[in-house]
């Protein structure tokens, strides 16, 4: 059953198309308000497709466009339009023109066409890009200012791939107490599978992301199946440098 994350910004106009949504047999996120937690959430929970209201707010709907093909844990979920003034839907299609464009008597159809035809090479708007690729290594793996972040099993160069750290954060290989974030560095699979265990109780009490270094052997689908199987994951990536990249995981909810 396909879950639909509905973006609309008044709750009563919202009501029919949530009754069409839920009576073709989807399960519907939504609320009126889609706040900084919105936006974790979906993150975290990426739904199967996004039905976004244009009737009211326009430039907020091409915002939270922008925001899901700017996110790789979004960028492929299939966006469709509803609605909306002529002048404004072409001036966001200009933007996205592989996003589907309905009308609200179609929507029912329209989601079907974008849910069966996923977009191979989604069109990633600049101001997407231009916002993430000027965001820094520390930026993207959420350290900030005064945060002490742990390191397992780092490269000698390590200060290298980080970079440039926001004040007071510091790197530290061995801290005294646990931390706010812990950077594993994996450098082959045979490691990587014999420490994830140990590596799912850190990650009860920290952001526990996952590094590794491109042409190692490691890869996404590997690092995803093998975390999988300790209970682990996985809910954000970035790359970290010309070298490495880094996966963010969590413990599956439910799991002791």
């Amino acid at each position: 059953m396909p879950r639909v994350r509905l973006v609309h910004w008044k709750a009563s106009d919202a009501a029919p198309l949530l009754a069409a949504l839920r009576a073709a047999g989807h399960l519907v996120d939504y609320e009126e308000k889609l706040d900084s937690g919105g936006f974790r959430t979906i993150r975290a929970s990426p739904p199967d497709a996004f039905l976004i209201d244009l009737s009211r707010l326009p430039s907020h709907g091409r915002e939270v466009a922008t925001f899901v093909r700017g996110q790789k844990a979004t960028r492929h979920i299939p966006i469709v339009f509803v609605g909306g003034a002529p002048e404004k839907v072409a001036a966001i299609r200009a933007v996205l023109p592989d996003a589907v464009y309905s009308a609200p008597e179609r929507v029912r159809s329209a989601l079907r066409a974008a849910l069966a035809n996923q977009p191979a090479n989604p069109v990633i708007p600049a101001q997407a890009m231009a916002r993430y690729t000027s965001r820094n290594a520390a930026q993207k793996l959420g350290i900030g200012e005064g945060t002490t972040v742990a390191l397992i099993d780092p490269p000698r160069n390590y200060a290298t791939v980080i970079g440039e750290l926001p004040a007071g954060a510091s790197l530290e290989e061995a801290p005294a107490a646990a931390s706010p974030i812990t950077l594993w560095f994996i450098h082959d699979s045979a490691s990587c599978g014999e420490s994830l265990p140990r590596m799912r109780a850190i990650a009860a009490r920290t952001k526990l992301w996952i590094l590794w270094r491109r042409g190692s052997g490691v890869t996404q689908p590997f690092l995803r199946e093998s975390a999988s199987e300790v209970g682990l994951v996985d809910y954000k990536i970035c790359s970290v440098d010309a070298a490495w990249s880094a996966m963010l995981f969590a413990r599956r909810k439910g799991d002791g």
